[in-house]
């Protein structure tokens, strides 16, 4: 029997990272400070910040410090960053970061495209980042993505998604979010991947974190709400996409999911008419037009 839909839903915003990672134009660093005093503006709660990983990778984040540094921290409000190793943690740390995540996959062959490790391996890199991370009391999220698909291999067993989000949370990880990174999911695969990782995570531990490639974005999302998840990772103006999933488009936007939401009578804390205004914003700065339907609706009123 499904559980009933949270009252209340947090949301993770993740363009200002996930989001801009992969934008070939220099956003500079300016922008992104304003991009994320705007979101912390908007009632968001948690606005994962920028990522201390490789410039020579993702060239984009490679102001991560001078970000995290310039950045009005809000009240109430936590900016995580993410990490892939124990150097990037260091970093993290130094330039003042209270909370992180890393990140792995459930497909063994997108781990080694993505990171340059076999799934085993990239979960030994993250032993001493947690241990490191309990001394100093710095909050760890956990990552996994192709949970319902891999470009490389297609369909992922599903004893592969427990089996990683299991080892992330028993490492110390407080939340995991499950990650459909090239946007191929169905809300019945979706469902039942949930249901699968509930049986061995507990539900208040998990996040979804859908990409909208094939328009199922917000249909997925009913799905796991539906089954009682109460976080959900998205970005603001649909951003996103990812440079080891040919073709998959951006995550599902945040206004369109604060818009479904509202409509569902569920808590999120959040101004869907500030968070669209900050999308318009954001799109402009790319040159192009929002992502999100929602946005779009609100600006031509």
């Amino acid at each position: 029997m499904s559980a009933s839909i949270p009252a209340q839903v947090r949301i993770v915003e993740v363009g200002a990272r996930d989001g801009l990672q992969n934008e070939a134009i220099d956003i500079g660093t300016a922008a992104k400070i304003e991009l994320i005093d705007r979101l912390s503006r908007t009632g968001l709660r948690n606005i994962e910040a920028t990522a201390f990983v490789s410039p020579k990778w993702v060239p984009q984040m490679a102001d991560a410090a001078e970000v995290l540094a310039g950045i009005t921290q809000a009240p109430g409000v936590s900016y995580p960053v993410l990490v892939p190793n124990e150097q990037g943690y260091a970093r993290a740390l130094a330039a003042g970061a209270r909370e992180v995540a890393v990140f792995t996959a459930a497909s063994e062959t997108f781990n080694r495209k993505n990171t340059n490790a076999g799934i085993d391996e990239s979960l030994q890199r993250f032993t001493p980042v947690l241990a490191r991370a309990k001394a100093d009391g710095v909050k760890v999220r956990g990552y996994v993505s192709t949970v319902l698909g891999c470009p490389y291999q297609g369909e992922v067993p599903l004893a592969d998604v427990v089996r990683v989000a299991r080892s992330l949370h028993v490492m110390g990880c407080y939340e995991i979010s499950l990650g459909d990174t090239i946007g191929v999911g169905t809300p019945g695969k979706a469902r039942a991947m949930l249901q699968a990782v509930a049986a061995e995570v507990p539900m208040d531990a998990l996040a979804v974190h859908f990409h909208d490639t094939y328009g199922q974005a917000l249909a997925n999302l009913l799905a796991c709400l539906e089954e009682g998840v109460g976080v959900i990772d998205s970005a603001v103006s649909g951003t996103g996409g990812c440079p080891y999933a040919k073709g998959a488009s951006g995550n599902v936007a945040s206004e369109d999911v604060v818009y479904m939401l509202d409509g569902l009578g569920v808590r999120t804390g959040v101004d869907l008419g500030a968070l669209a205004d900050t999308g318009r914003w954001l799109a402009s700065l790319l040159g192009r037009e929002t992502s999100s339907r929602v946005g779009k609706a609100l600006g031509s009123r």
